[in-house]
């Protein structure tokens, strides 16, 4: 069956694709062929970067890394959907966020690999530092939002979170901020069902995380996360209502993770093999590929040469970020505070003698 927008008194839920390749096609109106081939290429090329992560990972060539599998719609159809101009908070899984705006590849695996230099955004990039810290982003996102209402800017910020996020002060403190003084700020969260060990079902005894919106005086709306299509319109539709004053949204996209947490987790212990089985045959990439070779924009010939490249672009990036200088280890010490204290002037001399 074609999947429907439901509407409830409590929150609005939104699908065009199922996972069968179905769509409501009156929903898909403004989408070209070009869009589906963006959606679908960016996709791959963020699969890549994980797939090539993980296996850097393994071979002490890159620190813990957090994998996106699962989770590309939900990260590339929110992203793809802002301004060059709009800020971003993300946190530490959202490599695909940062792909999707053309940040540098070479710069993202620098990062995993323990250089903060990799986090330093290149001019023209409106992407803040991932976050590490569950939720802190949430307060610096909206308080980005509101300095873009009180300057007359017509922006605006989104942060992205876990479902645990949504248990954290944070959330509260942000959101109901938002709410008081109607910002220009959109509120992403990825609930991908696991907070590492914890179900979604302990975060929160609301039906859905984007409900508790209406608790702050604004729309919440749930999309479906591995329906990038959809994840785009519902985002779009969350920005144009930003930056004409009307306000915050928390967009809340349901979708699975199906790696374990991190390289450091074993999600085996917590959660079934049917459960991870189950969701693979809903993940966003299989979801795209059977609705584009319905419409005749998707051919295994397409696809390889788009994995070709994507690979060969990979590697290249892996290339320049091996061969980039190794940072100063003083920086650790240099840029703790604004000034050395005796201490740290002490410890510079030790780390000097030692070298």
């Amino acid at each position: 069956m074609p999947a429907k927008t439901v509407s409830s008194s409590e929150t609005k839920s939104v699908q065009i694709i199922d996972e069968s390749g179905g769509a409501d096609e009156s929903l898909l109106s403004g989408f070209s062929g070009e869009d589906f081939r963006r959606f679908f290429e960016t996709i791959i090329l963020a699969r890549t970067f994980n797939h090539r992560a993980l296996s850097l990972q393994r071979e002490g060539r890159l620190g813990t890394y957090a994998s996106i599998l699962g989770q590309e719609a939900s990260q590339i159809g929110t992203a793809l959907a802002f301004g060059e101009e709009d800020w971003l908070f993300p946190t530490f899984r959202e490599s695909g966020v940062y792909i999707a705006r053309g940040y540098p590849i070479w710069m993202l695996y620098r990062y995993w690999a323990g250089d903060e230099r990799g986090m330093q955004a290149p001019p023209g990039f409106y992407l803040f530092p991932m976050s590490v810290p569950v939720g802190t982003q949430i307060p610096h996102a909206t308080g980005a939002a509101w300095a873009m209402k009180l300057k007359g800017h017509r922006k605006a910020a989104a942060v992205y979170f876990g479902d645990g996020g949504s248990s954290k002060g944070d959330f509260h403190e942000g959101l109901n901020f938002a709410g008081v003084f109607k910002v220009p700020a959109i509120f992403i969260c990825q609930n991908n069902q696991w907070a590492i060990s914890v179900p979604r079902a302990r975060q929160t005894a609301a039906k859905t995380i984007a409900e508790r919106a209406f608790g702050y005086g604004f729309e919440g709306v749930q999309v479906d996360g591995n329906d990038i299509t959809a994840v785009y319109k519902v985002t779009r539709d969350a920005i144009e209502k930003a930056k004409a004053g009307g306000g915050p949204t928390l967009i809340e996209c349901f979708t699975y993770r199906l790696d374990d947490h991190t390289t450091a987790d074993d999600s085996s212990r917590y959660r079934s093999d049917s459960e991870v089985e189950y969701w693979k045959e809903r993940e966003p990439l299989k979801r795209l590929r059977t609705y584009m070779e319905k419409k005749g924009w998707w051919s295994r010939e397409y696809e390889d040469g788009v994995t070709k490249s994507a690979e060969e672009r990979v590697d290249s990036e892996i290339r320049k970020a091996e061969a980039f200088e190794a940072p100063d280890p003083a920086d650790i010490i240099q840029y703790t505070y604004g000034s050395l204290t005796p201490r740290q002037g002490r410890e510079l001399k030790e780390l000097k003698w030692r070298g």
